[in-house]
């Protein structure tokens, strides 16, 4: 089993690979979607985000992905930057998406994942595309992808100034994903008679449960399970139902976790590891989960950006400084600068730079930002302030530039 949702629609690997091969074809033949065209996809968390992102991949496409609560304005900024030629949406967000293509003068299709509901007016049907058992595939051979073309086009303010492109490269993902099979990695492997499951509550179109939550665990074989919009009922059912391995969060969510009264030690009997990241996690709450938990969870704070892939730093199992992010992930390399660019010795705090095979491209048709963020020889300024001590573990302490998100 792949993927599920609270709902109980669910599909295996098998099910997953089949209908995005023909999703692709279909984009491919039907809509003329060309190597390297950009297809947005606006969805909360479904079952079927997966097979759209590789449907995308397949028909030699690129993906960018829209916050499903954005407004018609930022829906028409984001279209108009990326050149989307088509979006795929759920039938709840149409009339946003309608009102956007209105405002940019334009008219793209409108594929919508029209499960229950009935199909909206002038808009096509996803499910009728993957049920079609007569598409023919041979088309995709056309598609020719490298390495270091654009994936993935997720939107990011960076360290400052309005949403950018930041363009993730195949390399950059599959590179990210190899990068938590190594000391830090927290599944276990899938077996015959054994899948760890976790749950997918983190945004799917922000990088953090694009890349690490989606992506990264479908290579490995895990389980998903969807959350499509966080309510505290269906939250707990949820935890009932599942006996979750592995959770991601924003502080948020650990949060709710350790103060709600429902929610109790049974609920995390096979809970290995907790993993935080998107803002610092007060220790208050961190301790309070932790009384909750089996004795065996661990958690662990993440610190990555969208530009990095997004993962860039990690706590080994088992490592219990919480104030600290950990260490760089294999293969990347880490630097903190005064504000002349000098290095800085072990607790000196000052900007902290990336450099690896996650860090972006760079900004979409954006060369100003671009050599804003990069100095030479590829180091990725953060615009985050950090120190690293001799051990090698990283405190962030504050943002450069002060971002309202």
């Amino acid at each position: 089993m792949a993927h599920k949702d609270c709902y109980g629609r669910q599909y295996t690997y098998e099910q997953i690979y089949r209908q995005s091969q023909v999703l692709g074809a279909v984009l491919r033949k039907k809509f003329r979607i060309e190597n390297g065209d950009v297809v947005a996809i606006m969805l909360p968390n479904l079952p079927e985000y997966p097979t759209a992102i590789f449907g995308i991949l397949n028909a030699g496409g690129l993906v960018t992905t829209l916050n499903p609560n954005y407004t018609p304005y930022e829906v028409q900024r984001q279209i108009n930057m990326s050149h989307t030629k088509l979006i795929i949406a759920a039938t709840e967000i149409v009339p946003t998406v309608k009102q956007a293509l209105e405002l940019c003068k334009m008219k793209i299709p409108i594929i919508v994942i029209n499960l229950e509901s009935p199909l909206p007016k002038g808009t096509i049907s996803f499910k009728e595309i993957i049920e079609d058992d007569h598409v023919d595939i041979s088309i995709l051979r056309e598609v020719k992808r490298t390495a270091d073309d654009v994936a993935f086009l997720p939107y990011s303010s960076g360290t400052t100034g309005l949403p950018k492109g930041v363009e993730l490269t195949n390399y950059n993902i599959i590179a990210n994903a190899e990068q938590q099979n190594t000391e830090i990695k927290q599944y276990m492997d899938t077996t015959g008679s054994h899948q760890d499951n976790v749950l997918v509550s983190i945004p799917m179109f922000h990088s953090y449960g694009l890349s690490i939550v989606t992506l990264h665990k479908l290579s490995v074989g895990l389980k998903l399970v969807t959350l499509p919009k966080f309510k505290p009922e269906t939250f707990i059912n949820i935890l009932e139902k599942y006996n979750f391995h592995l959770f991601y969060f924003a502080p948020p969510t650990v949060l709710f976790l350790g103060s709600h009264p429902q929610v109790q030690t049974k609920h995390f009997e096979n809970l290995r590891c907790v993993s935080c990241g998107g803002a610092p996690l007060p220790t208050a709450d961190i301790e309070r989960f932790l009384e909750k938990a089996n004795a065996n969870t661990h958690l662990c704070q993440v610190y990555g950006l969208t530009e990095t892939g997004p993962l860039a730093t990690a706590s080994p199992l088992g490592y219990k400084e919480y104030s600290k992010v950990g260490f760089g992930i294999p293969n990347v390399e880490l630097r903190i600068i005064d504000e002349h660019l000098n290095n800085l010795g072990p607790n000196e705090v000052g900007e902290l730079l990336i450099k690896g095979p996650n860090v972006m491209k760079g900004y979409k048709e954006n060369e100003e930002a671009n050599n804003q963020v990069f100095l030479d020889d590829g180091w990725l300024r953060t615009g985050d302030m950090a120190a690293i001590d001799e051990s090698g573990a990283v405190t962030i302490s504050d943002r450069l530039k002060e971002l309202i998100k």
